[in-house]
């Protein structure tokens, strides 16, 4: 009976941990590319940029050991660099505005959030 219990505990612990690793880490650069694209898409009114693409883009940025940067460029002429967390998909936001000289926290998302599954 010991053994069963064991082994059933066993099967549970390495099931959850299969499943953890197949939806957080190790996060590529097209990864990263990717959902940040679809988080730009839904967040922010692209029509202004039909007519015109140079006026709103995304660019991939430096990148550190820990962390990809992507960079959204608005319409406004507003920049907000994307900072992507290789390991756990936290991104954190960061909203730079040339024509004001400002910078801004703003906010965070998880990169998984917006990156499709495959069924």
């Amino acid at each position: 009976m010991k053994h069963i219990a064991l082994s059933f505990i066993l099967t549970v612990l390495l099931f959850c941990s299969c499943g953890t690793n197949a939806t957080k880490g190790n996060i590529s650069a097209e990864m990263a590319c990717e959902g940040v694209s679809n988080y730009c898409h839904s967040a922010y009114d692209w029509s202004i940029a039909e007519e015109n693409p140079s006026m709103m883009y995304l660019e991939m940025g430096e990148e550190t050991d820990s962390a990809y940067q992507v960079v959204f460029r608005s319409y406004t002429g507003a920049l907000v660099n994307f900072y992507v967390d290789k390991t756990s998909g936290t991104t954190r936001m960061v909203e730079y505005v040339p024509t004001l000289d400002t910078t801004n926290e703003a906010g965070t998302i998880d990169i998984f959030d917006y990156l499709k599954t495959e069924n």
